[in-house]
């Protein structure tokens, strides 16, 4: 619940902004690290992983305009955007079609580059949704529980539009719980995993199922698909689906090879 660090005059550090900054950076060093151990370049999965960030940052901003297209209605709201974490899902499609180029331009093999990704992916979320909670973006519906969250920073309610003073779900600290408990587990079954894309679509498939499920906790504008579904509850039904097929394929190539 303190969106800005070491505010002087007009200038800050968005909390936000640094906790993100934070989970990226070790999630690389990670990337790179299991890369080196797996007997692949790590420098390029390096370079891999800041290619996805930066188009994943741009997609996270493309889908948040299209679930609340206030942000384009005037400069205020524009530079807003800019200062807004944005929608994960949005990053994730355009992580992946940057990914995608890469890949094909270095001749990195995908499932094997997508289980070392997908360990430290989990990581930097976690930091993100700590950055949610600082910033009172991603806020939860209003709630009665002992442990509901009340935000009263008058700078978290300019930045986001969450409500002040009013008991709330954490949603951000649900996440970040079970994101933390997601990258221990892909974390440890890394160096134990079966067949290439295992650890991708493990991650892929968990936290879709859980995305799912919190958002019916979730309070903020996040639109709609055919009136039922919020956005991301649609795009993870379309995530879960796929990770399911693909990782009952990938496993029954193992299978058939070891036949």
């Amino acid at each position: 619940m303190l969106p800005k660090l070491l505010p002087i005059g007009g200038f800050f550090i968005p909390t936000y902004g640094l906790l993100v900054m934070t989970g990226v950076f070790l999630a690389l060093l990670l990337a790179k690290r299991l890369a080196n151990r797996s007997g692949r370049n790590g420098a390029q999965v390096f370079d891999l992983g800041v290619s996805i960030v930066i188009a994943g940052l741009i997609g996270s901003k493309a889908l948040l305009i299209v679930t609340d297209p206030e942000f384009l209605k005037s400069w205020d709201n524009a530079w807003l955007l800019l200062r807004s974490g944005g929608v994960f899902y949005g990053g994730v499609l355009f992580g992946t079609a940057a990914a995608w180029y890469y890949l094909r331009k270095y001749a990195l093999p995908f499932w094997p580059v997508a289980d070392i990704l997908g360990t430290g992916i989990p990581l930097a979320h976690f930091f993100g949704r700590l950055g949610c909670f600082a910033a009172g973006c991603c806020w939860g519906r209003e709630c009665a529980l002992p442990w509901a969250v009340t935000f009263t920073n008058a700078d978290a309610h300019a930045l986001t539009g969450v409500p002040l003073d009013v008991p709330l779900h954490p949603t951000q600290i649900y996440e970040a719980l079970f994101l933390a408990a997601l990258f221990g587990f892909v974390y440890l079954r890394f160096p134990r995993r079966r067949f290439d894309g295992q650890i991708f679509l493990t991650y892929v498939i968990l936290y879709a199922a859980f995305r799912f499920g919190v958002e019916f906790l979730r309070g903020d504008p996040r639109g709609s698909v055919l009136g039922v579904l919020s956005t991301s509850q649609a795009i993870a039904v379309g995530a879960f689906l796929a990770a399911v097929i693909l990782y009952v394929l990938r496993s029954k190539t193992v299978h058939r090879g070891k036949a």
